[in-house]
């Protein structure tokens, strides 16, 4: 795998202009982007605020999140991390970067997903029901369903983007992205806030399609709809893990582990019944 680059790097020349605020949380998320070579690269730090510095980690949980939906075969924003040193506000700081490629084709221009609705929806349409008419469901039950594994709190209507090509007006969703605010978010490296998580608790989240209950967002996925997923099983603990204990503590990594697997299994329960109640 060559999704961490742990030898630090001198990325001192990212301009942290552009700041992210997201709801409930105490800081902000500072993005920056470069051109390489003809190719745009996205570049996201952790919380930051001007005390603090960079602390949390939801660069780390990323590519978890991104490694987990490897795994189930759901199409995703593929994310790496680099260590890194780079230069906020004047101040030096080592911290890790997560890092993307720009998922838009160079003929596609993006538009927020509420604001999309909000442009194209029938009179009493949802959210959800326009997804399903534009024939997107595939693509937003597989959504509920690994916000609902990896406890994502911030799928809000700009964390979905429409790609509309400018040339013959179609139109397709953007891989998923921007799962940083996710599994053990806002402990902050805290050992004793992480062992009193309950993995198996209805977080509060910020869906726009959906409810603000996880749990209550898998029953919408209908009984007998195939997710098209593969099957997470013990053994990939160490392909979602690896070169991971380099960065989080022990007792982090067996939490994040444990919502992961108790979650997975769980959803495995509910779907079963659904389809022999049937």
């Amino acid at each position: 795998m060559n999704d961490i680059i742990d030898k630090l790097q001198d990325m001192r020349h990212l301009d942290w202009a552009v700041r992210k605020l997201s709801p409930g949380t105490p800081g902000c998320f500072l993005k920056a982007y470069e051109e390489v070579n003809g190719k745009r690269i996205y570049y996201k730090l952790s919380n930051y605020d001007s005390y603090r510095g960079v602390f949390g980690h939801e660069c780390i949980n990323e590519l978890i999140v991104s490694r987990v939906m490897d795994i189930l075969g759901i199409t995703h924003v593929t994310y790496k991390l680099i260590h890194a040193q780079v230069l906020i506000d004047g101040k030096e700081i080592e911290t890790w970067i997560s890092v993307s490629d720009n998922f838009r084709k160079n003929n596609e221009e993006k538009l927020a997903y509420d604001l999309f609705y909000d442009l194209r929806k029938k009179e009493n349409e949802s959210p959800l029901e326009f997804a399903i008419r534009n024939g997107w469901g595939l693509y937003i039950y597989q959504m509920l369903c690994i916000d609902y594994l990896t406890a994502n709190r911030d799928r809000h209507g700009s964390n979905l983007e429409v790609l509309r090509n400018v040339e013959n007006e179609s139109i397709r969703l953007a891989p998923l992205f921007d799962q940083g605010v996710s599994l053990l978010f806002s402990t902050y490296g805290d050992e004793k806030a992480i062992e009193r998580v309950d993995v198996m608790q209805d977080f509060p989240v910020n869906n726009y399609i959906g409810a603000r209950s996880l749990e209550y967002n898998l029953t919408l996925i209908p009984e007998t709809f195939d997710l098209e997923i593969k099957t997470i099983n013990e053994k990939d603990k160490d392909y979602i893990f690896q070169g991971i204990d380099k960065i989080l503590m022990p007792g982090h990594i067996e939490k994040i582990w444990e919502m992961i697997w108790k979650r997975w299994c769980y959803f495995e329960k509910i779907r079963s019944k659904k389809n022999e109640s049937e």
